[in-house]
């Protein structure tokens, strides 16, 4: 008996879900609760979490320490602006910040989302210049296939070719794109990948302020996986051309791909870093930009004398609290051994889709396991197959892909591996719309 307390009719009619028509929803499923690696529908049914929300809620759902930490902040101080205010939980979470992330990045912005910390690192090295006395510099580089948020200035350096550019024609800020990096993780730094790259930098560098990419990782754009030899070079081309390098470590940090963080790959360091998702466990809206101590000068040298941005729940002191958990739990956990496990099982789990006529490429790295399919998926039917199979897999164009929180069970992952491959022979292709994951 289905004993659901979710309007459909309602929903259906009055509230926006993400990339959807009011004129042809797609199919929504009912939550009820979640608890560790499972989503309990509202009509009883439990289901595996491949997606842990987005790639966010990567200790699972109802962490003890997550839920401990949010409710004694709760208590004491769940909001203040930050404007002339300081509090505890963002001065200690910038300390554990600072004490994860590469030595350079020293100042840490709080902001309400992903693609805000996009915003506020891109207005960062614009700002940058102007204190340095290159107000010219006013362009941003970027690589084909990738994926930065929906906000304006994110989406002005999102694919070009399938984001949302012409959609919104000249309201969406030309920039410069160098050709997505051909080379897989494995295969080191191609002679095409390295030219093209190249040119971009000799032809544009005088103009440019910086250049943003997620490294080693391309998600949302095309589940890329890319040779940590390109992001190297990409460091190395910023130091000759005097260009900021922006990393946007949004879906990549926090030990997704088996390093703490993706620029690790490559031994590098950028000049500002963005995060988001994992930093709170999955438990509230938070991101950050950090950035060096040289970027922190120019800004301040620059006409305005203060960095121009400040978001109203900046630093919302519930939000840190369960970030400051979630760092705890990363910094004395066993994410590495979790990951690996769980990158080795993906590898042998997910290799029989190879075979299959209608799969293009199978890929693993660290926790994120890919299906590429040749065709573009119906997103709504495929969905339902999962569903059927009691696993949550959110695919989108033509990617059937997993992120699994990292204390998902062998028994758990297996289930989601399993019902990728038997759906990836299933035919369900057709006019799927793009979801960006």
């Amino acid at each position: 008996m289905n004993n659901s307390f979710i309007d459909y009719p309602f929903d259906q009619q009055h509230i926006w879900h993400p990339y959807t028509s009011m004129h042809h929803p797609l199919s929504v499923y009912g939550v009820a609760s979640a608890g560790g690696c499972e989503l309990i529908l509202d009509d009883g049914r439990q289901l595996v979490d491949g997606t842990s929300s987005w790639w966010s809620c990567v200790h699972g759902y109802g962490h003890p320490a997550l839920l401990e930490a949010m409710q004694t902040q709760l208590h004491t101080l769940s909001h203040v602006m930050f404007g002339g205010i300081t509090h505890e939980p963002a001065i200690e979470l910038a300390k554990q910040l600072i004490g994860m992330t590469p030595k350079r990045l020293t100042k840490v912005f709080y902001a309400d989302s992903g693609s805000v910390a996009v915003e506020v690192a891109i207005k960062m090295a614009l700002q940058y210049w102007q204190g340095r006395g290159k107000p010219q510099k006013q362009q941003i580089m970027t690589i084909k296939q990738g994926y930065h948020g929906d906000t304006f200035a994110a989406m002005s350096v999102c694919d070009p070719d399938n984001g949302m550019h012409t959609m919104f024609g000249s309201s969406v800020t030309p920039r410069l794109f160098a050709p997505a990096p051909q080379a897989g993780f494995d295969k080191g730094l191609s002679a095409q990948d390295a030219s093209a790259l190249r040119a971009m930098f000799e032809a544009h560098h005088q103009e440019s302020a910086a250049l943003i990419l997620e490294p080693v990782m391309q998600a949302a754009g095309a589940m890329n996986f890319y040779a940590p030899e390109y992001l190297a070079l990409v460091r190395c081309l910023c130091d000759e051309f005097d260009v900021l390098l922006i990393a946007d470590e949004i879906a990549t940090g926090f030990g997704r791909t088996g390093k703490l963080f993706a620029c690790e790959h490559a031994g590098i360091e950028p000049d500002l870093m963005c995060l988001g998702k994992a930093l709170t466990g999955g438990c509230i809206s938070l991101a950050v930009t950090l950035c060096s101590d040289e970027v922190a000068d120019g800004i301040s040298s620059s006409p305005a004398g203060v960095f121009m941005h400040g978001p109203t729940f900046m630093a919302n002191p519930l939000a840190c609290a369960a970030a400051r958990a979630s760092m705890a739990l990363l910094q004395r956990g066993d994410w590495q051994a979790q990951v690996a496990a769980i990158e080795e099982q993906m590898q042998t789990e997910l290799a029989p889709a190879s075979m299959l006529s209608t799969v293009t490429d199978v890929r693993v790295l660290g926790a994120v396991g890919v299906i590429e399919m040749h065709e573009r998926v119906n997103t709504e039917l495929m969905q339902q197959g999962f569903v059927e199979r009691g696993v949550w897999v959110r695919p989108f164009d033509r990617y059937l892909y997993i992120m699994p929180p990292y204390c998902i069970t062998p028994a758990q992952l297996t289930k989601l591996t399993s019902a990728m491959v038997e759906l990836a022979s299933s035919g369900y292709t057709g006019p799927g719309k793009p979801s960006h994951g």
